[in-house]
């Protein structure tokens, strides 16, 4: 995995106005019907970070129906490991039993990520310079969004501050990447589709995203908190039982995982590697807060992503085809030995960077980010 000082050295520097920004692409599939998020996607690349537009952050009525998420073994044969991942990839989550992290490390990273919300609104700002997407992040405004503070680090869980005790908190971080980068190659395995970390580990980064929500007046349902941002598979270690709500490509659904488990959600960049073959589940999951009797509350996301300056496409394997002696046959005299068939292409390739600042800035969730770059 690269390290700290390799990942910051990919992120870009924050935008301002007398600073170029980066390229939008010219040229997107079906012009006809994004052409005014082209537009404002351009506008928003050129703003200041001061003035990055932000839509409220939205709170519907939590879902009648409570799911118990699939549960996988990673540990479970292969045969059985890929049927299970197959099943639960058509709901885009899935929880992780009898993993390698341990309760104790959740906890304590927990304590550690509390500490930081305690922190002096100044101190926020110092210790954590904004590199997007990277730093502090805030809602300045006093309304009822439920929106809140949330902090987004490197998998070395760096700050600017020699002040701040972290080692829990990078500790976990590690832990969660290792099962990260274990459900990755399961999952192309599983499915079918090359897997870019196998020989370079450097094709994924992780950020550790910590969020605090509030329902506001003590209301219940679920609170979408933080920032937006496409990743490829999300990790979120169930320290106590909690519900959340998230949603998915069948819509909105609440999910009580095992407590000590890792609920595992598959997000966009997933989706286009498997050609679609994975459903998703946009953003991160919401903590749903019940009866409002816990108005506030934080979560730990590791997200599984990439490098800023990479190009996103469908990273499709070649399939057999069935064959009979007179298909052989055939192949042969023709002097044709392959066995496979090219899978027709559903996406696009799009570049990550351009999509994850527009994701992360319009906040796009009821809408489906990835449909402009379906074929």
């Amino acid at each position: 995995m690269a390290s700290s000082a390799d990942q910051q050295h990919r992120l870009p520097t924050p935008y301002c106005t007398t600073s170029a920004p980066p390229p939008t692409p010219s040229a997107q599939p079906n012009h006809s019907t994004s052409e005014a998020a082209d537009a404002l996607s351009r506008l928003l690349h050129r703003l200041p970070p001061t003035l990055s537009l932000s839509l409220p952050s939205r709170r519907s009525s939590p879902p009648t129906t409570i799911t118990t998420p699939p549960t996988i073994y990673l540990s479970d044969p292969i045969p059985a490991l890929h049927t299970n991942l197959l099943s639960a990839s058509q709901l885009g989550f899935f929880q992780l039993t009898h993993h390698s992290i341990p309760s104790h490390l959740a906890h304590s990273a927990e304590s550690e990520s509390l500490s930081l919300f305690n922190l002096p609104h100044d101190r926020k700002q110092q210790y954590f310079t904004k590199n997007w997407p990277l730093g502090f992040d805030f809602d300045d405004e006093d309304d009822e969004s439920g929106s809140g503070e949330s902090f987004c680090l490197d998998s070395s869980c760096s700050t600017e501050s020699t002040e701040l005790n972290l080692t829990s908190l990078r500790k976990f971080t590690l832990e969660m990447e290792k099962v990260g980068l274990e459900v990755i190659e399961a999952l192309s395995c599983a499915i079918g589709f090359e897997n870019p970390v196998r020989e370079d580990p450097t094709r994924v980064s992780s950020l550790m995203w910590i969020s605090e929500g509030s329902t506001g007046n003590n209301k219940p349902g679920p609170v979408v908190s933080g920032r937006f941002y496409p990743y490829v598979v999300g990790l979120h270690y169930q320290i106590r039982c909690q519900k959340y709500s998230m949603l998915a490509d069948s819509g909105w659904v609440c999910v009580s995982p095992q407590v000590d488990s890792v609920l595992v959600t598959l997000g966009d960049i997933a989706q286009v590697w498997s050609n679609g073959k994975l459903r998703k589940v946009r953003g991160r999951p919401a903590p749903n807060l019940g009866d409002g009797n816990h108005p506030h509350t934080i979560s730990m996301s590791l997200l599984m992503t990439l490098p800023v300056d990479s190009t996103v496409s469908p990273l499709l394997l070649p399939r057999a085809t069935g064959s009979n002696k007179q298909d052989e046959a055939n192949r042969e005299d023709n002097g044709d030995c392959d066995n496979t068939i090219e899978e027709r292409v559903l996406f696009n390739s799009f570049s990550f960077e351009d999509y994850a600042w527009r994701v992360y800035h319009e906040q796009i969730i009821l809408k489906d980010p990835l449909a402009r770059y379906r074929v």
